[in-house]
């Protein structure tokens, strides 16, 4: 099984977007909301702004318990919104149960989203006219770009419990010319997993996908993230039965975490540099 290097493809993006940034001399700032004590949103969120402080990216971080109401969270992102210094407005997912999640997106500055999960931005995805793509999807999409496979023409697998994750990915996959099925991970149809060239999976399970769900050949991109009984943190992907299996695997850790992260950063430069043309029309 040959190993998609994730970690390697993000540091060039990161060191690209840090040259761009000083060339630039733009001063991009990035607003992340963070609700609630879920382990994995505090790891995402701490890796983050880590790697925004790296490029020289400035952060305004709001870390709230799951006790703050929903007008705090909506007088926030409005407040975002309408603050000229922020560039960039992410919303950690999932929020905690009690939220509405959908509505508080909704309640963003498309202009912002630097997550691209806004329902106009999402529209525009299915429509093929976007500029801005969802981090975690263009990380999967350039990790499926740095093999040998070609997705014209393939057949791709999504497994995934999340419709605002399989969704985008669905029409991206589908648009490059992907024959593209979806599962929920309780609906698995075996036979269509095993003859997928692309297995995409995201259930939150470890050791989910097994060998003998994977065929010889294929380019499996595990986005799980479990944390185990001895604190590693593994996929969903059975990756140490998978070590004589021709194929490719873009790891857990190591492959679309650190994608994920250096698609925002280049998201977020993005946004600054748009925001700061003259054409722009929040533009004095």
């Amino acid at each position: 099984m040959q190993i998609i290097d994730g970690k390697a493809l993000a540091a060039n993006i990161r060191d690209q977007v840090k040259q761009e940034i000083e060339a630039s001399g733009l001063h991009p700032k990035l607003a992340v909301l963070l609700v609630g004590e879920n382990p994995a949103s505090k790891l995402y969120v701490d890796l983050k702004e880590k790697a925004c402080r790296e490029v020289g990216i400035e952060t305004d971080i709001r870390r709230l318990p799951d006790t703050a109401s929903e007008d705090e969270l909506r007088d926030i992102i409005q407040n975002w919104n309408a603050d000229k210094t922020v560039h960039a407005i992410l919303i950690q997912i999932p929020l905690p149960k009690k939220y509405d999640q959908d509505a508080l997106i909704a309640l963003m500055d498309p202009a912002k989203d630097v997550d691209g999960f806004h329902p106009k931005n999402l529209q525009a995805i299915a429509d093929g006219t976007a500029e801005i793509f969802p981090p975690v999807h263009e990380g999967i999409l350039r990790l499926i770009a740095a093999t040998d496979i070609t997705l014209n023409g393939t057949s791709a697998v999504i497994i995934a419990n999340s419709e605002i994750f399989s969704a985008p990915l669905l029409r991206l996959l589908t648009r490059a010319g992907c024959l593209v099925t979806k599962f929920n991970p309780e609906d698995l149809e075996r036979d269509a997993v095993k003859d997928a060239d692309i297995l995409v999976v995201a259930v939150g399970r470890a050791n989910f996908l097994t060998q003998d769900l994977i065929k010889s050949g294929a380019c499996v991109i595990d986005v799980g993230t479990n944390r185990l009984a001895d604190g590693k943190v593994t996929g969903d992907v059975d990756a140490k039965n998978l070590k004589t299996t021709a194929g490719r695997l873009s790891p857990v850790p190591g492959g679309v975490g650190p994608m994920t992260v250096a698609m925002l950063l280049k998201n977020t430069l993005t946004l600054a540099t748009r925001r700061s043309s003259p054409s722009h029309p929040t533009q004095p």
